[in-house]
């Protein structure tokens, strides 16, 4: 028997459009992939720094499906390296970083692996660490969260 708790969960769908203020991306279309554990993001031209001692990231990402004209370089902290076992069954070590993500109005860190994906329909995944315990996913419906204004997608 199902049971409501006293905080309800907001539902969001398949897919979403999401922000990452902290690497200058207003809205990115993601999809939700509860099947996958760690989130993704599309970057290319990956350097890592280690000046100052704090090892950077520094990359290049496009931030919206068929669009290769607009481009973001962003950096963030790099927070480690992991093993990431793709869906073709093909493991690849990725940087890791911490950025917030926000989404029906609200903000959280989220840790997101980089990689290319050129050959995938969506520029990033949300995994289920970053939602797990904040929203409920309904795999029938997109974009609960609104979509972003034209001119800013």
């Amino acid at each position: 028997m199902w049971s409501h708790t006293s905080m309800q969960r907001i539902t969001i769908g398949w897919r979403e459009w999401v922000g990452l203020p902290d690497l200058g991306v207003q809205a990115i279309k993601a999809k939700v992939d509860t099947g996958a554990r760690s989130s993704a993001l599309h970057a290319w031209d990956v350097e890592i720094a280690t000046g100052n001692g704090t090892p950077t990231v520094h990359f290049t990402l496009h931030p919206y499906q068929r669009d290769l004209r607009r481009t973001v370089r962003a950096s963030a902290p790099l927070l480690d390296m992991r093993m990431v076992r793709a869906s073709s069954g093909h493991e690849e070590e990725r940087p890791v970083i911490r950025t917030q993500m926000s989404l029906f109005g609200r903000s959280w860190p989220i840790d997101v692996t980089l990689s290319r994906r050129d050959a995938m329909g969506f520029r990033m995944l949300l995994g289920r660490q970053a939602v797990r315990g904040r929203f409920v996913v309904d795999p029938g419906r997109s974009f609960l969260g609104g979509r972003p204004e034209k001119g800013t997608r």
